[in-house]
């Protein structure tokens, strides 16, 4: 029993085993300040488990790393539109990696789980970066809608913060949930150009960049804000139709972009698991793990040169 716990495959599994368990806690909790009733009452409920204590001491001591270190996790995560703290994003980071470590030893062994493990801060980092380009393309393209809704709120007799107020509550997300942002920040005190602008820099919208300037500008100078905000909507729309016709005219590049970067990785896996040996003698030599490192930077430099001609600044 003992030799079966201390081989890579018992250790793998009770890795696998924690991770799970402290990963299920963290998603699975309470948010922080709901208190269930249980909880407000001395001596009704027992205190929290190992698994809890652990995942609770694991997080406070990567929060106190993340404040130490300056990392900015916090407007990375809210331009991805994840509610939830950099500390625990870390942490899930770490125990998908875990998992996937013990996976891999299952699978092959510690270098192939070493080779997953790496895989986990990438996958996330790939997510975070997929997650606030959808935001902010989503974003981009309710612009428009939006401005009319708040020049027809206009028009109707409101004030900016109503017209604003509107398209929180009519508008889809993202676009709401930043409006309702925009709302919120004000009611508490803060300036509005200064919350507008914080969204436009959040967002990476240069086209809600004019629309914070122009209701600046209207604040200080005065004037038909609806008219200037119909103005701006008709420039965003017509430019929103000329990028979507660029887009779709560079989608073959990036198709072909996309088949070029995953061919070496999905043939090097198909001869992994149909001919293990064949591809094997490449890690069985210094000349090997030369070749592969070769191929590993040609195909980072192929990929970031193909990204360039693909990309299409408008």
């Amino acid at each position: 029993m003992s030799q079966t716990l201390l081989s890579p495959a018992g250790f793998a599994i009770a890795a696998l085993t924690l991770a799970l368990l402290t990963g299920g806690y963290l998603i699975f909790s309470p948010v922080p300040g709901r208190i269930p009733r249980e909880r407000r009452r001395p001596g009704m409920a027992e205190g929290p488990g190992p698994i809890s204590r652990a995942a609770t001491a694991a997080t406070e001591a990567i929060d106190s790393l993340l404040r130490r270190r300056g990392t900015p996790g916090a407007s990375q995560l809210e331009r991805a539109g994840i509610r939830m703290g950099p500390q625990d994003y870390v942490f899930l980071v770490i125990v998908a990696a875990v998992v996937a470590f013990a996976l891999g030893l299952l699978i092959s062994g510690p270098l192939m789980g070493v080779l997953m493990a790496l895989l986990a801060p990438a996958g996330a980092y790939v997510l975070l970066q997929v997650l606030a380009a959808r935001r902010r393309a989503a974003f981009a393209d309710q612009l428009d809608d939006s401005l009319q809704l708040m020049s027809s709120s206009l028009r109707a007799g409101h004030s900016m913060l109503q017209a604003l107020a509107s398209v929180a509550r009519e508008a889809e997300e993202p676009t709401s949930e930043e409006f309702a942002r925009i709302i919120n920040e004000t009611r508490v005190g803060r300036d509005l150009a200064s919350a507008l602008d914080e969204t436009a820099n959040r967002m990476g919208s240069q086209d809600f960049v004019w629309v914070t300037q122009a209701i600046a500008i209207n604040r200080e100078v005065g004037g038909n804000l609806a008219e200037v905000l119909d103005a701006v909507g008709h420039t965003i729309r017509e430019r929103n139709q000329i990028r979507r016709q660029v887009k779709a005219l560079a989608a073959e590049g990036k198709i072909s972009a996309y088949v070029l970067m995953s061919l070496p990785i999905g043939i090097g896996g198909f001869l992994f698991v149909t001919n293990p040996s064949y591809i094997g003698v490449l890690t069985q030599s210094p000349l090997g793990w030369g070749m592969i490192a070769a191929g590993v930077v040609m195909l980072i430099i192929g990929g970031i040169w193909l990204s360039k001609v693909v990309k299409i600044k408008f």
